[in-house]
């Protein structure tokens, strides 16, 4: 796996990452020992992007990360996420950006991971009630202090992007990004762009629809949250279901799986975006990473502008009281 700079502040990563979330929620049961297989198997392979939060479990994916990693942290590239605060029972909290918060928040997850410096930390969503160069200030302390090498932030506005970047340089912004969602070409992309700051791509996959192992919303674990994500309900999922079959008939023409093709799209939109596709399994890991070598020519991509558009995909991608905490 090629390595790239992510953004101008001396931040090396592979050039695709693994997420590590659906390990420990979101979408279905989960396996340790096979997640903790498909983490070593990705540093084997030269993927030493990881990718985790506190939020996520809550508190026990970084748990299970740190376990993965406890002999090879030297090898690893570790970003990890505070700001969706969530109780020990899982409940939600809400987001929290006040800097007293950042230096808890941050100490809770060095001791989970196992580790004493975190290689990028991020603020998860941005709290509308503390002004963001408040969270960034209290950030640009963990830096100083050696807790933490570089800062990142997630589902920022593009004005928000600049106003913490004035306070601490931005690394990396994490958002949404795929062709099934294609909001960061909205601004944000010509920001980070513009100040030399990394973009970070989750859910490159369309949260599974894009794969095509989405075929109704019966398909989909009980306790699966894309249930209650409007794209995977009623019509919407109708619709969205005839782009994924549009993205298949180009993905089967080229001899590669849709979920490949995604993630080669992805790739094709810049050295500066770098995806983490998440699985909690060894098979899915190596498939995704095959894209990365797979070069698609122009008319190809220009075939995919044409299928998926910004705007085309029907339905928000959270419920809205999730969608009420993005974009701030």
């Amino acid at each position: 796996m090629k390595q790239v700079s992510l953004g101008s502040q001396g931040l090396t990563v592979s050039a695709q990452g693994l997420g590590c979330m659906g390990m420990s929620q979101s979408y279905g049961q989960g396996d340790d020992s096979e997640s903790i297989a498909t983490i070593h198997r990705a540093l084997e392979i030269g993927v030493n992007f990881l990718d985790t939060a506190d939020m996520y479990g809550p508190f026990t994916n970084e748990v299970l990360v740190g376990k993965a990693i406890a002999s090879r942290r030297e090898e690893v590239v570790l970003a990890t996420k505070f700001g969706n605060e969530r109780r020990a029972d899982g409940s939600w909290k809400g987001v929290n950006g006040r800097p007293d918060y950042v230096h808890r928040a941050c100490d809770s997850s060095l001791a989970r991971l196992g580790v004493d410096c975190i290689d990028l930390y991020y603020q998860h969503r941005v709290d509308p009630n503390v002004a963001v160069e408040e969270t960034w200030g209290a950030m640009s302390e963990l830096v100083r202090s050696g807790k933490v090498r570089f800062l990142g932030i997630s589902e920022a506005a593009a004005d928000t992007i600049r106003r913490a970047h004035l306070v601490w340089p931005v690394t990396a912004v994490q958002s949404e990004y795929s062709l099934f969602s294609r909001d960061p070409e909205d601004g944000v992309l010509s920001t980070v762009r513009e100040l030399g700051i990394g973009f970070v791509a989750y859910s490159p996959l369309g949260r599974g629809m894009l794969t095509g192992g989405v075929t109704s919303a019966d398909s989909l674990p009980a306790n699966d949250f894309r249930r209650n994500a409007p794209r995977f309900q009623g019509e919407n999922l109708v619709k969205n279901l005839d782009l994924v079959a549009k993205v298949r008939e180009v993905a089967e023409s080229l001899g590669i799986s849709p979920g490949q093709l995604a993630i080669a799209w992805l790739h094709a939109q810049g050295e500066d975006i770098v995806p983490i596709p998440g699985t909690k399994r060894r098979r899915y890991l190596e498939q995704n990473v095959a894209a990365a070598e797979i070069q698609l020519t122009p008319e190809v991509l220009a075939m995919l502008d044409r299928i998926a558009p910004l705007g085309a995909v029907a339905g928000e991608r959270y419920p809205a009281e999730h969608m009420a905490r993005v974009n701030i």
